[in-house]
Protein backbone atom coordinates (compact mmCIF):
# COMPACT_ATOMS: atom_id res chain seq x y z
CA UNK A 1 0.00 0.00 0.00
CA UNK A 2 2.88 2.37 0.78
CA UNK A 3 4.39 1.63 -2.62
CA UNK A 4 1.06 2.37 -4.34
CA UNK A 5 0.64 5.78 -2.70
CA UNK A 6 4.31 6.78 -3.03
CA UNK A 7 5.55 9.60 -5.24
CA UNK A 8 9.11 10.71 -6.12
CA UNK A 9 10.71 12.48 -3.18
CA UNK A 10 8.61 10.76 -0.51
CA UNK A 11 10.34 9.69 2.69
CA UNK A 12 9.35 6.50 4.48
CA UNK A 13 9.27 5.51 8.16
CA UNK A 14 10.19 8.99 9.34
CA UNK A 15 10.58 9.56 13.13
CA UNK A 16 8.52 12.50 14.42
CA UNK A 17 8.70 12.98 18.16
CA UNK A 18 7.48 9.79 19.80
CA UNK A 19 5.92 8.51 16.57
CA UNK A 20 7.05 7.04 13.25
CA UNK A 21 5.23 8.29 10.15
CA UNK A 22 4.66 5.89 7.25
CA UNK A 23 5.17 8.46 4.47
CA UNK A 24 6.15 12.14 4.57
CA UNK A 25 5.54 14.32 1.50
CA UNK A 26 6.07 18.10 1.42
CA UNK A 27 4.59 18.67 4.88
CA UNK A 28 1.88 16.02 4.45
CA UNK A 29 2.00 13.07 6.85
CA UNK A 30 0.50 9.90 5.33
CA UNK A 31 -0.50 7.00 7.56
CA UNK A 32 -1.65 3.64 6.16
CA UNK A 33 -4.17 2.17 8.60
CA UNK A 34 -5.43 -1.33 7.80
CA UNK A 35 -6.99 -1.83 11.23
CA UNK A 36 -9.18 0.36 13.41
CA UNK A 37 -8.95 4.06 12.59
CA UNK A 38 -10.04 4.84 16.14
CA UNK A 39 -6.77 3.27 17.34
CA UNK A 40 -4.96 6.27 15.84
CA UNK A 41 -6.55 8.65 18.34
CA UNK A 42 -3.43 9.32 20.38
CA UNK A 43 -1.28 10.04 17.32
CA UNK A 44 -3.92 12.31 15.81
CA UNK A 45 -4.39 14.22 19.08
CA UNK A 46 -0.66 14.95 19.25
CA UNK A 47 0.03 15.80 15.61
CA UNK A 48 -3.07 17.28 14.00
CA UNK A 49 -2.73 20.82 15.31
CA UNK A 50 0.63 21.32 13.61
CA UNK A 51 0.57 18.89 10.68
CA UNK A 52 -1.60 17.92 7.73
CA UNK A 53 -2.44 14.22 7.94
CA UNK A 54 -3.92 11.85 5.38
CA UNK A 55 -5.15 8.48 6.61
CA UNK A 56 -5.10 5.78 3.93
CA UNK A 57 -7.58 3.05 4.77
CA UNK A 58 -7.80 0.02 2.42
CA UNK A 59 -11.03 -1.98 2.19
CA UNK A 60 -11.16 -5.37 0.50
CA UNK A 61 -13.78 -5.30 -2.25
CA UNK A 62 -12.49 -8.74 -3.24
CA UNK A 63 -10.63 -11.11 -0.93
CA UNK A 64 -8.99 -14.42 -1.80
CA UNK A 65 -8.29 -16.99 0.92
CA UNK A 66 -5.19 -19.18 0.90
CA UNK A 67 -4.44 -21.98 3.34
CA UNK A 68 -2.03 -24.93 3.07
CA UNK A 69 -3.77 -28.08 1.85
CA UNK A 70 -6.82 -26.18 0.62
CA UNK A 71 -7.80 -24.76 -2.74
CA UNK A 72 -7.51 -20.99 -3.10
CA UNK A 73 -11.00 -19.56 -2.94
CA UNK A 74 -12.82 -16.25 -3.02
CA UNK A 75 -14.29 -15.01 0.24
CA UNK A 76 -18.05 -14.36 0.13
CA UNK A 77 -17.52 -11.16 2.13
CA UNK A 78 -17.28 -8.01 0.03
CA UNK A 79 -16.74 -4.44 1.15
CA UNK A 80 -17.99 -1.30 -0.54
CA UNK A 81 -17.19 2.34 0.16
CA UNK A 82 -20.10 2.37 2.61
CA UNK A 83 -18.19 0.00 4.90
CA UNK A 84 -15.99 2.91 5.97
CA UNK A 85 -18.86 3.85 8.28
CA UNK A 86 -18.14 0.70 10.28
CA UNK A 87 -15.06 2.69 11.32
CA UNK A 88 -16.50 6.19 11.44
CA UNK A 89 -19.25 5.34 13.95
CA UNK A 90 -16.49 5.22 16.58
CA UNK A 91 -15.11 8.62 15.53
CA UNK A 92 -18.04 10.39 13.82
CA UNK A 93 -16.49 13.87 13.98
CA UNK A 94 -13.14 12.72 12.56
CA UNK A 95 -13.36 14.88 9.44
CA UNK A 96 -14.27 18.12 11.16
CA UNK A 97 -10.57 19.01 11.51
CA UNK A 98 -9.17 21.07 8.60
CA UNK A 99 -5.79 19.29 8.78
CA UNK A 100 -7.21 15.79 8.33
CA UNK A 101 -8.37 13.83 5.31
CA UNK A 102 -9.25 10.19 4.73
CA UNK A 103 -8.42 8.23 1.57
CA UNK A 104 -10.44 5.02 1.30
CA UNK A 105 -8.85 2.57 -1.15
CA UNK A 106 -10.87 -0.32 -2.52
CA UNK A 107 -8.56 -3.27 -3.15
CA UNK A 108 -8.33 -6.89 -4.16
CA UNK A 109 -6.26 -8.80 -1.62
CA UNK A 110 -5.17 -12.32 -0.70
CA UNK A 111 -5.41 -13.37 2.93
CA UNK A 112 -3.00 -16.15 3.89
CA UNK A 113 -3.91 -18.29 6.89
CA UNK A 114 -1.94 -20.84 8.89
CA UNK A 115 -2.11 -24.57 8.10
CA UNK A 116 -5.05 -26.82 8.86
CA UNK A 117 -3.20 -28.37 11.79
CA UNK A 118 -3.81 -25.12 13.65
CA UNK A 119 -7.56 -25.31 13.12
CA UNK A 120 -9.73 -26.65 15.95
CA UNK A 121 -13.49 -27.02 16.22
CA UNK A 122 -14.07 -25.75 12.71
CA UNK A 123 -12.14 -22.51 13.17
CA UNK A 124 -9.99 -21.24 10.35
CA UNK A 125 -6.27 -20.78 10.90
CA UNK A 126 -4.92 -17.44 12.03
CA UNK A 127 -4.04 -14.79 9.46
CA UNK A 128 -0.29 -14.77 8.84
CA UNK A 129 -0.09 -12.49 5.80
CA UNK A 130 -2.07 -10.22 3.50
CA UNK A 131 -1.05 -9.44 -0.06
CA UNK A 132 -2.27 -6.53 -2.11
CA UNK A 133 -3.22 -7.87 -5.55
CA UNK A 134 -4.49 -4.64 -7.12
CA UNK A 135 -6.16 -1.33 -6.37
CA UNK A 136 -9.69 -1.12 -7.74
CA UNK A 137 -10.71 2.42 -6.83
CA UNK A 138 -10.19 5.15 -4.24
CA UNK A 139 -12.28 7.90 -2.67
CA UNK A 140 -10.96 10.95 -0.82
CA UNK A 141 -12.86 12.46 2.10
CA UNK A 142 -11.17 15.87 2.41
CA UNK A 143 -13.86 17.42 4.63
CA UNK A 144 -17.32 16.83 6.04
CA UNK A 145 -18.76 18.11 2.75
CA UNK A 146 -17.64 14.82 1.21
CA UNK A 147 -19.81 12.97 3.73
CA UNK A 148 -22.82 15.09 2.79
CA UNK A 149 -22.11 14.36 -0.89
CA UNK A 150 -22.83 10.67 -0.22
CA UNK A 151 -26.46 11.42 0.63
CA UNK A 152 -28.32 10.08 -2.43
CA UNK A 153 -30.42 12.38 -4.55
CA UNK A 154 -34.19 12.03 -4.43
CA UNK A 155 -34.54 11.43 -0.70
CA UNK A 156 -37.87 12.62 0.69
CA UNK A 157 -37.70 15.43 3.23
CA UNK A 158 -37.63 14.49 6.02
CA UNK A 159 -36.21 10.98 5.51
CA UNK A 160 -35.67 7.80 7.51
CA UNK A 161 -32.85 5.28 7.36
CA UNK A 162 -35.25 3.00 5.46
CA UNK A 163 -35.54 5.71 2.78
CA UNK A 164 -31.77 6.11 2.79
CA UNK A 165 -31.19 2.37 2.43
CA UNK A 166 -33.58 2.20 -0.51
CA UNK A 167 -32.14 5.17 -2.40
CA UNK A 168 -28.49 4.28 -1.73
CA UNK A 169 -29.12 0.55 -2.32
CA UNK A 170 -27.44 -0.45 0.93
CA UNK A 171 -28.45 -2.49 3.97
CA UNK A 172 -30.57 -0.81 6.63
CA UNK A 173 -27.90 -1.26 9.31
CA UNK A 174 -25.35 0.53 7.11
CA UNK A 175 -27.82 3.36 6.52
CA UNK A 176 -28.25 3.65 10.29
CA UNK A 177 -24.48 3.97 10.78
CA UNK A 178 -24.27 6.63 8.06
CA UNK A 179 -27.16 8.58 9.61
CA UNK A 180 -25.52 8.36 13.04
CA UNK A 181 -22.27 9.83 11.70
CA UNK A 182 -24.14 12.63 9.91
CA UNK A 183 -26.21 13.49 12.98
CA UNK A 184 -23.29 13.39 15.42
CA UNK A 185 -21.25 15.58 13.08
CA UNK A 186 -24.19 18.04 12.97
CA UNK A 187 -24.65 17.53 9.23
CA UNK A 188 -28.30 16.47 9.58
CA UNK A 189 -30.80 17.02 12.35
CA UNK A 190 -33.39 14.77 13.94
CA UNK A 191 -36.93 15.97 13.20
CA UNK A 192 -39.05 13.47 15.10
CA UNK A 193 -39.37 9.83 16.08
CA UNK A 194 -42.19 7.85 14.48
CA UNK A 195 -43.18 4.20 14.15
CA UNK A 196 -41.38 4.21 10.79
CA UNK A 197 -38.18 5.30 12.51
CA UNK A 198 -36.29 8.50 13.24
CA UNK A 199 -36.88 11.20 10.65
CA UNK A 200 -33.91 13.33 9.59
CA UNK A 201 -33.51 16.58 7.68
CA UNK A 202 -30.38 18.01 6.11
CA UNK A 203 -28.94 21.13 7.72
CA UNK A 204 -28.32 23.89 5.12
Amino acid sequence: MKEWISQPGDRFEVPLGRFVIDVVRDGLLIEVQTGSIAAMGRKLDRLLEDHRIRIVHPLAATRWLEQPGKKRRRSPKKNTLWNVFDQLVSIPTLLDHPNLELLVVMVEETEVRSGSDMVRRGRRGRVIDRRLERVIDSHLFASQDDLVAMIPAGLPQPWTTADLATHAKIRRDMAQKFAYVLRTACLVEEVERTKAGIQYRSIP
